[in-house]
């Protein structure tokens, strides 16, 4: 990286006053030196104004991608990562000379987060919403050889609906996994609508919110012995490789 030219990286996204992006490279900075270097909130209300407001502006080197926007902002890129094109989605822009190249660095953070929970038994899966990060979910899961059914709260063919989850159903899948919105900060005492009775010892629910650092979704876990893990871990892993992506 020229360590002289300015260097400008930012988020998009909608209602992300408390992202944790901003606050993490921001600090990064700092601890490096890079005085150069700045992190900012782009908080678009719609996602034609990421081609009419954000990109012409000066200095941008890289972005982050955050909901609602990460299948969304695929039409307006030049080119996709292989994996990014397996997921469906996007959460890191490397701005080249080429054109713009959406990564995905969601299912990283996540397969480094989840690797040290798993047990031999945690061979099938629920996993919680179907939104983009869901996808990195996914594409990780059956890298692990891991089974897993999509629930979303709407009826689709080979998915489950939160109404007709069973105890059985969250028996026969140990690993559980919140890939929705449910429980975020302010909202902290919501938790997504599964019959958490059939929690025992053998579960491991990730939530991947990390704000508040133990949800509701979490405490049903712990109350009933299961192993429980937030998404903390999860955002440092793929924050950082945005940040070597952007430096390759």
């Amino acid at each position: 990286m020229d360590h002289k030219k300015r260097n400008r990286y930012g988020l998009i996204g909608k209602n992300i006053d408390y992202s944790f992006s901003k606050g993490y490279f921001t600090e990064k900075f700092k601890t490096l030196g890079l005085s150069n270097c700045s992190y900012e909130n782009f908080d678009l209300k719609h996602i034609n104004e990421f081609q009419g407001t954000v990109l012409p502006q000066k200095s941008l080197s890289g972005f982050n991608v955050t909901i609602p926007y990460k299948q969304e902002i695929i039409p307006f890129l030049d080119e996709l990562s292989k994996e990014a094109q397996e997921i469906g989605a996007v959460n890191t822009i490397k701005l080249t000379k080429g054109g713009l190249i959406g990564y995905n660095t969601d299912a990283y953070g996540f397969k480094k987060a989840l690797e040290p929970f798993l047990k031999p038994h945690h061979t099938s899966a629920l996993i919680l919403g179907t939104g983009g990060a869901s996808k990195a979910v996914a594409y990780v899961l059956s890298s692990l050889g891991i089974d897993f059914i999509f629930v979303s709260r709407t009826q689709k063919e080979g998915q489950l609906t939160y109404e007709c989850l069973t105890a059985d159903n969250i028996k026969n899948h140990p690993l559980i996994i919140n890939c929705s919105p449910v429980g975020t900060f302010p909202n902290n005492e919501q938790k997504p609508q599964i019959p958490y009775i059939g929690i025992n010892s053998d579960t491991l629910l990730f939530d991947l919110i990390y704000n508040p650092a133990l949800t509701a979704f979490l405490k049903e876990g712990e109350k009933r012995g299961a192993q429980t893990s937030n998404g903390y871990q999860m955002l440092v892993h793929q924050a950082e490789k945005a940040w070597e992506l952007w430096n390759s």
